[in-house]
């Protein structure tokens, strides 16, 4: 990833994204590197058989040995229907091939649905990282409802060779304190049993839409991303933060919610995407736990401009990489591959520095 290919695929967007620097040193911060596990984890009270798949996830694909990672995520076809999801390309109504697309696409690691790994786990769960998504908002209920269910063990994943578990908590909604309970747990046993553990950190609260959707504010993904370290995640997946202030516009009129310190928005953050983020990574502990955000929904043409945006600002900000599925799988195979491979390229290019 040339700074021409880059300047070509932003561009506008391009001086801003590639030579901002951060309102929050970097110096202060945690970073990905080739010695991420061993600075981070190694003195942890992760085991050592844990540490392995660790090491698994961090050096597979064509991210291996660099810190950061490329993971493909398919849990749409229960997260939202899989008619939905599958319609603009079909065949990924069969498992196999998106553990195909993860492999070609060089990630680190698949991470889908039970049943789906369960069909293919004897055939390539020795050939790419398995991470098994736990739990899932089933999305037939009437009306719908912001929760997670459980839709299969912790040991179960383990008995098809996964090197990790995720899971979704819904922050904010009336459910999470029950997930965050559920979730805990499923960790601390993952753990026991030799697995990392990968955190959906999402909001949901009717609340967060007032005028503005503030379910992608800065301040308000960050605190979820430190609930998330809380409970032992080794990983948090978040939202790209696409404003800031959730906080303030809550605390308006007669409401009162959370705590807030001005200083959140002058001095820790601003309103540039890569302040932003940072304050994302901020809340992980300072980076000692990796922040991958995710990819968002496909919107057809610009799908290329928006994952290298997306991991120039994840990169940039000190974050450790993407899960991007829907703009991968939604198109030809071929077109998906070539996409995961932009996206990896800019973890690859000494152009893209940390601000």
């Amino acid at each position: 990833m040339t700074l021409d290919k880059l300047n070509s695929i932003l561009g506008d967007d391009a001086p801003n994204l590639l030579t901002y620097k951060c309102k929050f040193p970097k110096e202060q911060l945690h970073l990905p590197s080739p010695r991420f596990l061993d600075d981070h984890f190694a003195l942890s009270n992760r085991n050592a058989q844990t540490l392995r798949s660790l090491a698994q996830l961090y050096n597979s694909g064509r991210l291996s040995g660099t810190g950061y990672v490329s993971i493909l995520p398919i849990d749409q076809g229960i997260e939202h229907s899989a008619g939905a999801s599958f319609a603009p390309n079909p065949q990924y109504f069969d498992p196999e091939n998106i553990v195909r697309l993860a492999i070609e696409g060089g990630c680190n690691a698949v991470a889908t649905t039970f049943g789906g790994l369960a069909l293919m786990s004897r055939k390539y769960a020795h050939k790419i990282p398995f991470i098994v998504k736990i739990n899932h908002n089933e999305l037939l209920t009437y009306p719908n409802t912001f929760d997670q269910t459980m839709f299969g063990s912790v040991r179960d994943a383990w008995n098809l060779g996964a090197v990790a578990v995720g899971a979704t908590i819904y922050f904010g909604s009336s459910e999470s304190r029950r997930q965050i309970v559920e979730v805990s747990k499923a960790f601390e046993e993952a753990h026991n049993l030799g697995m990392a553990t990968i955190l959906w950190c999402y909001l949901r609260n009717d609340a967060f839409k007032g005028g503005k959707d503030y379910h992608l504010a800065a301040d308000l993904t960050g605190q979820a991303n430190h609930l998330g370290v809380t409970i032992q995640a080794d990983i948090i997946k978040q939202k790209l933060p696409e404003m800031n202030g959730g906080y303030k516009a809550l605390n308006m009129g007669s409401s009162s919610y959370g705590k807030l310190d001005e200083r959140m928005y002058t001095e820790l953050s601003t309103t540039n995407p890569i302040d932003m983020c940072r304050y994302q990574v901020l809340n992980c502990y300072s980076g000692r736990i990796g922040l991958i955000n995710s990819g968002g929904a496909s919107s057809g043409a610009g799908d290329l401009k928006e994952a290298v945006r997306t991991a120039v600002i994840n990169k940039r900000a000190g974050g450790m990489g993407l899960i991007s599925g829907r703009k991968a799988f939604q198109r030809p195979f071929g077109d998906g591959v070539a996409l995961l491979n932009a996206i990896q390229d800019v973890y690859l290019s000494d152009q893209v520095t940390v601000a």
